[in-house]
């Protein structure tokens, strides 16, 4: 096995590494939408006495994030297979960028409620379009891993966002923090232009790089409509895995700074602290759940075996968050939180990379999309409930309970519908 692991590891020297580098690319994109997302997050309690919204209020703006991510999740996923991963994701960043600009203009409860809207629209688009490109660069044995990889742009996103989005507020104020931080994909975007393409129109990717991305049997060269892909247990093992799992990061992302407050009496200036615990966790699972399973693959198992395993770990992993509310100080609280989001993104990375296992390349972009809408509409159930829990109840523990057990039901259908991973013979 060790010499094996050795030549293996030479050969991935002689095959050249530009597909990292678009990975590298990918990985950004994901950090600038993390960040432009979880700006209002950090900033809620500021918000909160601006604006003066109640909580109820509060899970309205992000339910209609929420809702406009699902629906762009529904169109944009097709858009990205029509157009191409270049021009999709350069028109899905745009438009993200300028709606997070266009935060600093709000002033009441619906200003920022439309802003939110136009921000969840566009940035539905960069999923489908990440995932879309793993497959287009990476052969299906890295998949995961290179899942796992760019997947932790979310975290880091996460994590820079409480370190810079404060910064700014205290600095110069709330609008410039949106200004700011959506300013960064306008950046991005000369690079994307100036490195992208696919691998078999690259210049830059060797004759040994390009035969090893595409050292997989060649996807069927058939039209594959929309709807079609319903017909396809597949389809639906991925959408109810979302539905089921999304509304816990939604849940995170927007109310663990509220969560900290409320309940440990943190300041904006010491949310940084434990946030960036939490999201550097979180990249652990993500790049780890992804290494996993790739790790069991190159030891023989098979996709199927090697996937589910990876994700019943992660399932069990999370359920120590239902103790979250009651913990008895801020740090047993954040070693719980970073516990949960860290086997959130392991799952997460194996997840997504089911739909490449079991679908031809022309179609992922489709799957993913439809199968984010329905991670998206589960994020504006808990948004909304959220609201209205806390609004009457005051407490966390409700949302922490759901939170944690979802993951084994998710897991238990996925297995019911589709017992085995594998490609899907689309005719």
């Amino acid at each position: 096995m060790n010499k094996l692991g050795n030549d293996n590891s030479q050969e991935n020297v002689k095959i050249g590494k530009f597909r990292w580098v678009i990975l590298a690319l990918v990985f950004f994109a994901t950090t600038i939408n993390y960040i432009d997302r979880q700006v209002i997050g950090i900033l809620a309690p500021t918000l909160e006495k601006e604006i003066g919204w109640s909580e109820i209020e509060y899970g309205y703006i992000v339910t209609a994030f929420t809702a406009a991510y699902a629906i762009g999740l529904l169109l944009i996923g097709r858009f990205m297979d029509r157009l191409g991963s270049k021009v999709g994701y350069s028109v899905a960043l745009t438009g993200w960028s300028f709606a997070a600009i266009g935060h600093a203009l709000a002033s009441t409860v619906f200003g920022f409620g439309i802003a939110r809207f136009a921000l969840g629209f566009f940035e539905a688009g960069n999923f489908p379009a990440a995932i879309k490109t793993v497959a287009e660069w990476f052969p299906k044995k890295e998949r995961a891993f290179a899942t796992g990889i760019f997947n932790a742009g979310s975290n880091v996103g996460a994590v820079l966002a409480p370190l810079v989005v404060p910064f700014i507020t205290i600095t110069w104020g709330w609008k410039e923090a949106f200004i700011f931080t959506g300013g960064a994909g306008l950046i991005w975007l000369i690079f994307w232009f100036w490195l992208y393409d696919k691998p078999e129109d690259s210049k830059r990717v060797s004759d040994s790089e390009l035969k090893y991305i595409q050292s997989d049997p060649p996807d069927p060269t058939i039209k594959i409509p929309w709807k079609n892909l319903l017909k396809f247990r597949g389809t639906w093992a991925f959408a109810i895995g979302k539905l089921l799992t999304d509304p816990a990061w939604w849940f995170y992302l927007y109310w663990i700074p509220k969560f900290l407050k409320d309940t440990y009496g943190l300041t904006l200036k010491e949310f940084a602290a434990p946030l960036i615990v939490i999201y550097v966790m979180a990249d652990v699972g993500s790049i780890g759940g992804g290494w996993l399973s790739s790790f069991f693959i190159k030891k023989g198992w098979t996709i199927n075996k090697a996937r589910k395993t990876t994700m019943l770990i992660s399932a069990i992993t999370v359920i120590p968050i239902v103790f979250a509310s009651e913990a008895s100080s801020v740090w047993i609280a954040v070693a719980l939180l970073s516990l949960a989001t860290a086997a959130h993104q392991s799952w997460s990375a194996n997840l997504f990379t089911t739909v490449s296992d079991m679908f031809p390349r022309k179609a992922v972009g489709s799957v993913v999309g439809l199968g984010g809408m329905f991670g998206a509409i589960g994020g504006m159930l808990i948004a909304t409930a959220a609201g209205f829990i806390l609004e009457f109840t005051g407490s966390y523990l409700i949302l922490f309970i759901i939170a944690g057990s979802l993951y084994l039901i998710a897991l238990f259908i996925i297995n019911l519908l589709v017992p085995e991973i594998k490609e899907i013979e689309m005719k």
